[in-house]
């Protein structure tokens, strides 16, 4: 049985060591050790939605997570919330800050922590549309340069606000991805999408 000590490990590290070693095996059992509650819950989370079986037993300040894959273990044909039809959409994420959240500092890191998670994703988005300060993130300074880039080589279309930059003075400074417009952006969100938007 495989064993990962997650301890120590900031999110969303846990989750996608869990990923890597679910991904690794048809059908199995691994042992995942974390530290605190976020943790624990995260990946029990994660293991879940991937039709795997979590156990949790706690071991001294912790918990050791016993996830089964396989053995009959699937998900159930209807998610609460969503038809089949608007699971099968390809996701496009609308970035409307440089931030997420209210936070500089915070936000900031969490801005990162998403932008590089992203490209590890089950599923990727089919775009990212970055608009408003969201530009700053593709144009030349960011330091999210790198994990947007690992987005556009898996074949995710990386859209930037070409008035959003303009109006930040970044127009012949962007890095990675194109150019958009409001038309096309608009019919991105309203023709045949799923649509998640970060703040």
């Amino acid at each position: 049985m495989t064993v990962i000590d997650c301890n120590k490990l900031a999110c969303p590290e846990p989750v996608l060591k869990t990923k890597a070693a679910l991904d690794s095996i048809e059908e199995g059992v691994i042992t995942v050790i974390v530290d605190n509650m976020a943790a624990k819950e995260n990946v029990t989370r994660f293991a879940e939605g991937q039709g795997c079986t979590v156990s949790p037993k706690a071991a001294g300040e912790g918990w050791d997570l016993t996830i089964a894959k396989g053995y009959g273990c699937e998900l159930p044909d209807t998610m609460p919330g969503s038809s089949p039809e608007a699971r099968n959409l390809p996701t496009a994420i609308l970035i409307l800050s440089d931030k997420m959240g209210a936070d500089d500092k915070l936000g900031d890191v969490l801005m990162r922590a998403f932008l590089s998670t992203l490209s590890k994703a089950t599923m990727p988005p089919a775009k990212v549309l970055f608009m408003n300060s969201g530009v700053l993130l593709t144009a030349e300074g960011s330091e999210a340069i790198e994990d947007i880039e690992a987005l556009a080589v898996l074949g995710v279309e990386v859209l930037s606000c070409g008035t959003c930059l303009d109006f930040f003075g970044k127009k012949d400074d962007l890095k990675v991805g194109a150019v958009t417009n409001m038309f096309d952006t608009v019919e991105t969100l309203t023709e045949g999408y799923r649509v998640t938007t970060i703040r």
